[in-house]
């Protein structure tokens, strides 16, 4: 490959100082200089608080719903598991996982609020949470809102 610049610039770089395919890139390095920037305004308490903030909710919608057969998860990547509670799940455990409601719960979650929420979980039954560490706790709380919505329409 070759590698032309001005010569005050090509004159500050040494023997093989130039080698690296992607050392230097002008958009890797705007990437790691927002990134420091998004650390040094808080991105990491940020995702503290709110995914503190958001499992106290989703432990609310466990004690609330039925259907919700647990909450979990840690910092902002969390999960609630949608169950029958009428129906013995795998291996005779009470109660069977719902992958029909946690379809149904994304496909309202979708068309009712435009809330795109992953549905997971090895029997597909876990609607999951995993927004990006700079959502804010409004935007959380519409999410959760909007859950709740659904939850009482569809359960």
């Amino acid at each position: 490959g070759a590698f032309t610049a001005p010569a005050d610039i090509a004159d500050a770089f040494g023997s093989g100082d130039h080698l690296s395919t992607f050392g230097g890139n002008p958009v890797a390095c705007a990437a790691a200089l927002a990134t420091i920037e998004e650390l040094q305004n808080g991105i990491v308490d940020n995702a503290c608080e709110n995914g503190e903030w958001l499992s106290a909710e989703l432990a609310t919608l466990e004690s609330d719903y039925d259907v919700v057969g647990e909450a979990r998860g840690l910092g902002l990547m969390q999960g609630i598991e949608l169950v029958d509670p009428e129906t013995t799940g795998p291996q005779h455990v009470a109660p069977a996982p719902d992958k029909e409601l946690a379809a149904a719960v994304g496909e309202h979650l979708r068309e009712e609020s435009n809330v795109v929420m992953g549905v997971g979980g090895y029997y597909k039954n876990v609607m999951r949470f995993q927004p990006p560490l700079t959502i804010s706790q409004a935007q959380l709380g519409e999410a959760v809102d909007a859950l709740r919505t659904a939850l009482n329409d569809l359960a």
